[in-house]
């Protein structure tokens, strides 16, 4: 029923091979990581689309859920738990914290929601930065321990100590977001959220449960968000208030705008193109910003689904510039 075309097929594979390849092209280790923190926001992004591209809820709380998965994977490793033990438990009290303040904020609509969020967004923010005792303050926790090495029978280890096994470590678990995702977009369960997203009073009459399924829409992505602050937490080394602060949510939510709303492709070319971008663009000093908004109005007005919304009605002029061609040609055989 959802069966993409072959060519597209063909794409991802092709992207899929360029993923795998490219340590090989990367000389410069700080490009490099930047590529590698590119990933993990494309895991964060990926959820926060899930919510409010899918689902239709305008959450700006995701800084504050990534920042929970950071800490809650710092704290629990820096204490001598494994990485592999602490990232999923990091993940649930993302998701269980996230689960409480869904309960009472996803009673309210629209941009209530959106300001509920926001609110407690900051509060965790000013929680982060002012509890010493857990959180280090202001000055964050360091050194966190990178992710434990994974025994393989017969061949020894996989470790990450090089930036090289980052990225692998990176683009699996976006691999395999986006597969859990599409998965779950695409089934009668995911339906529900875009049914709900498109018209919640027909949703409603229908049977579906339009609290349930914002709630379930808002836990599941702050699991994902929780998850990928895990791995930027070992990975880095590092984690303060920064890392859960509303700058967080803001630079996700421009993310998904640039790359396009309610696609997955879009949350991933958003997340990866715009931080390179923005280094790239360092030589210009503050005129970068000046370009990087204009860049933003220009795609909000003439291209309000992102990136992928622009190539696919490029793609549809293009078809619909070559049906008449061949049409024209089938009358001249004739």
């Amino acid at each position: 029923m959802f069966t993409k075309p072959f060519h597209y097929n063909l794409l991802y594979l092709l992207l899929l091979v360029a993923a795998l390849l490219l340590p090989f092209y990367v000389p410069d280790a700080y490009i490099f990581q930047i590529v590698i923190m590119s990933f993990l926001f494309a895991i964060a992004t990926s959820s926060m689309n899930l919510i409010i591209g899918f689902a239709g809820q305008a959450s700006l709380a995701h800084g504050a859920f990534f920042g929970i998965g950071a800490y809650g994977v710092a704290i629990m490793t820096k204490a001598g738990l494994s990485f592999w033990l602490a990232l999923p438990l990091a993940a649930l009290i993302s998701a269980g914290i996230g689960a409480v303040i869904g309960i009472p904020s996803l009673r309210t609509r629209g941009h209530y929601f959106a300001i509920v969020t926001l609110c407690f967004g900051v509060i965790l923010w000013i929680v982060a930065g002012n509890w010493i005792q857990l959180t280090g303050g202001h000055n964050g926790i360091f050194g966190i321990p990178l992710p434990s090495s994974i025994p393989i029978p017969f061949l020894g280890e996989i470790d990450f100590y090089s930036q090289t096994a980052q990225y692998y470590l990176a683009l699996t678990f976006l691999l395999l977001t986006l597969f859990v995702l599409h998965r779950l977009i695409y089934s009668m369960f995911g339906l529900t959220f875009m049914a709900m997203r498109n018209n919640e009073p027909l949703a409603d009459a229908v049977g579906i449960d339009p609290f349930t399924t914002k709630l379930m829409a808002f836990v599941i992505a702050n699991f994902i968000a929780g998850m990928a602050g895990g791995i930027y937490a070992s990975i880095i080394g590092a984690v303060s208030p920064s890392a859960a602060s509303h700058l967080m949510t803001f630079n996700f939510l421009i993310y998904v705008i640039l790359g396009g709303i309610a696609t997955l492709s879009g949350s991933v070319i958003g997340a990866f193109a715009i931080p390179i971008i923005m280094e790239l663009l360092q030589f210009l000093g503050d005129y970068r910003m000046l370009i990087f908004g204009a860049l933003l109005v220009v795609v909000i007005i003439y291209f309000p689904q992102g990136f992928v919304g622009g190539l696919r009605q490029l793609n549809q002029k293009v078809v619909a510039w070559r049906q008449p061609k061949q049409t024209e040609g089938a009358n001249v055989s004739r």
